[in-house]
């Protein structure tokens, strides 16, 4: 089964942890508590006498008034639900993104299997249809059963052919232009010299742990032991013997070995230097002679003009020498068991629970697998997730809620925009090409203009591993059929269903897909301090996306370039080294002190949280400076202030499973929910002013340690 094609630079610099599920609208929210009973928030003077408002959507019930508001504001709000609402079994974490991407798969369970019950009867060839065909294939486990490994036999079949290292490169050539990649990644993206053309890159891969660390570092033995096993039992679920699948498990993790060893590390991805190298064809040949790109690219059907990005050389250089040095055997028993592994999810139940055994119980700590229609769902989004999305869109998200999602959108990149223009730290010439880039932004809200047109690819009836490798093709042919072309900013890289947002930097644009544009974050009707704190502060940490570690080094074309003056730069990096040290310091895993977050590795996410909550709070001043009469108002006792403040914290509320944890510090570039609570708001002075916080309060960082940046 073939991975998808990572775009450089995290082309999802994005607002949470990827999220396969999306949403759909919320039936109304339980009424909160009468005014009389509401708690006082902590260390402020409003007291719980203000009348509760028609439309309140925060129930002060869920507050911990046992806990300080300015010394845990995270535990003030969110405790009492996550004690309440411990993580699913097949889950490992639980909060509301999790819950509001639970809900929203029930909305996607709704359409895929009405689409599979009138698949017979569809219009042929329509979406409906082909989703209808996919989704009933997917939950045919009688069928998946009998199968057995049989659908990839022929690739079994064929690593099994191979003689030579010539074999080698070859097999290679005709996976990838099945779709189905192995070592490295190949792709469509932004060229970051001219972003304006979609040029072809190759980025490293072939890993089946997560970093470079897990084979190298002593600490994770008990992982690479148990990865072994893993790798034994997929391949003894094909037929080879027990002694011969250990040795062939020992090749694998010797061969992955020596390609961790030319790994960057996550911090280092994210270096847009090391997202970029641009090289003629010839001098592609030159670094990797054993692998020949003219022949490559031929396989693809792909003509290169000046050149492409090779992007990790140094990656790309060992593979060679492994195509050289590595014995074929070793390369065999290095493709069989990827072959098996990718292709697990969509094999008869042996292969699918040995491949959560490893995955998800033991590098996650999930304790039960998702159920049958969730994970079939999951290659459906994979597979169709556009067209999945309009059918979603059709079905939830009104023209009203887009309409109001823009006005917030216009109002938080005006407030981000006016908060460049008074920044002291500065210079002018600086500031004109900030304010450049802010004027380049492209918002786009809830789904594409244009849907994609999916009539060239054929799904079949009863053939799940092959509709699934169909849809691979197909997407793969897709994507690099947009090399040498003009860049399309209208194009998304989300999908309308998923619960997320994203900034890219090489075409300038933030993205707001329909799934989160719903409560807790975002409600049509609700009133602004609890939009702001919510949808706001995502449109701002998108925003400033723009302006972050990353961002910051792309001009408002999407081109990689230097539009600092260097004094600048220099404060800037002296700003950002203080978040960096801030998470540094947080230590979140129970009873491991040692594990900290990794405040390099989160920088861009920590900087769009700051940058973004405080444009989304000027935002919101500016929107009650035209009402006065609800800048007065409270709701439950809470001050407008106070609500802004209480739907951030909220939305990034939940709990999360240790052995999930660890691994998201290790690997991922957004910081645990639990410090996004806390991170950005105890930087700012208008959260201590909301609740009455004191210098020494855990949530107020002030003289050196306070952050201020955009």
């Amino acid at each position: 089964m073939t991975k998808p094609f990572m775009k450089p630079i995290a082309l999802a610099v994005s607002l949470a942890l990827s999220l396969t599920a999306c949403g759909k609208h919320e039936e109304a929210e339980k009424a909160p508590a009468a005014a009389s009973t509401a708690p006082a928030p902590a260390a402020a003077s409003t007291t719980a006498a203000a009348s509760v408002a028609p439309k309140s959507v925060f129930d002060v019930s869920e507050l911990d008034n046992n806990i300080q508001a300015c010394n845990d504001f995270n535990g003030f709000v969110n405790s009492k639900w996550v004690a309440a609402n411990p993580i699913p079994n097949d889950r490992t974490r639980w909060g509301a993104f999790d819950k509001l991407a639970e809900d929203s798969l029930n909305t996607q369970h709704d359409i895929v299997d009405a689409a599979a019950k009138g698949a017979a009867g569809a219009q042929a060839g329509s979406i409906e249809q082909k989703i209808g065909y996919l989704y009933a294939a997917g939950m045919d486990e009688a069928a998946i059963e009998k199968a057995g490994f049989d659908p990839i036999k022929p690739k079994l079949d064929a690593i099994a052919a191979l003689k030579s290292s010539k074999d080698v490169a070859a097999y290679l050539d005709n996976s990838f232009a099945e779709g189905d990649m192995q070592v490295f990644e190949f792709g469509s993206s932004a060229d970051f010299k001219n972003a304006k053309m979609q040029i072809a890159y190759t980025q490293e891969a072939g890993l089946g742990l997560p970093t470079k660390d897990y084979y190298l570092n002593p600490k994770y033995k008990d992982i690479r032991d148990a990865y072994l096993d893993h790798i034994a039992k997929s391949l003894q679920l094909t037929g080879v013997s027990e002694a011969d699948a250990k040795k062939q498990a020992a090749q694998v993790l010797a061969f992955e070995t020596e390609l961790a060893k030319a790994s960057l590390t996550p911090v280092e991805m994210r270096d847009p230097a090391n997202e970029y190298h641009f090289v003629t064809v010839a001098e592609a040949n030159k670094l990797t002679p054993h692998f020949n790109w003219d022949e490559f690219f031929k396989a693809q059907g792909v003509t290169i003009d000046k050149g492409f990005s090779l992007s990790q050389p140094k990656f790309m250089a060992e593979f060679d020498k492994l195509l050289a040095s590595a014995p074929v055997d070793q390369w065999q028993s290095y493709l069989r068991f990827h072959v098996i592994d990718d292709a697990s999810p969509f094999l008869s139940k042996a292969f699918q629970d040995n491949k959560f055994e490893f995955y998800g119980k033991t590098l996650a700590g999930q304790p039960e697998q998702k159920p049958r229609w969730k994970r079939v769902l999951g290659g459906v989004n994979s597979s169709m997730g556009e067209a999945l999305g309009q059918l979603y869109v059709a079905k939830v998200f009104t023209p009203e809620a887009k309409e109001r999602a823009k006005e917030l959108v216009d109002n938080v990149r005006n407030a981000l925009k006016a908060r460049i223009e008074n920044l002291d730290w500065m210079s002018d010439e600086t500031k004109q090409k900030a304010i450049a880039k802010w004027n380049t932004f492209l918002p786009k809200i809830g789904y594409p203009d244009k849907w994609r047109d999916w009539s060239g690819l054929d799904i079949k009836q009863g053939d799940y591993y092959g509709d699934v490798m169909a849809a691979a093709k197909f997407n793969y042919q897709y994507d690099l059929n947009k090399i040498g072309k003009a860049t399309d900013r209208l194009e998304w890289g989300m999908t309308p269903q998923t619960v997320n947002a994203y900034y890219n930097p090489t075409d300038n644009t933030i993205n707001f897909p329909a799934a989160i544009l719903q409560p807790p974050f975002f409600y049509a009707n609700g009133d602004d301090a609890i939009n702001y704190g919510g949808i706001g502060a995502v449109i701002g940490h998108e925003a400033s996306h723009g302006f972050d570690d990353q961002g910051s080094q792309f001009d408002g074309e999407g081109n990689n370039a230097d539009w600092w003056t260097k004094a600048d730069r220099e404060k800037f990096d002296a700003r950002t080294d203080k978040l960096v040290q801030q998470f540094n310091e947080y230590a979140p895993v129970p009873g491991q002190p040692d594990i900290h977050v990794n405040g390099k590795l989160t920088l861009g996410e920590n900087i769009g949280d700051l940058g973004g909550l405080n444009s989304a709070y000027d935002a919101l001043q500016m929107a009650l400076k035209k009402n006065p009469q609800e800048a007065g108002e409270k709701i439950d006792g809470y001050t407008q202030d106070q609500r802004f403040f209480l739907n951030w914290a909220r939305v990034w509320r939940g709990n999360i499973r240790d052995k999930q944890l660890v691994l998201q510090i290790n690997t991922n570039e957004h910081a645990p929910s639990s410090l996004r609570a806390i991170g950005a708001p105890s930087n700012m002075d208008a959260f201590a002013s909301a609740f009455q916080c004191k210098p020494g309060d855990a949530m107020v960082r002030s003289g050196d340690k306070q952050v201020k940046i955009w």
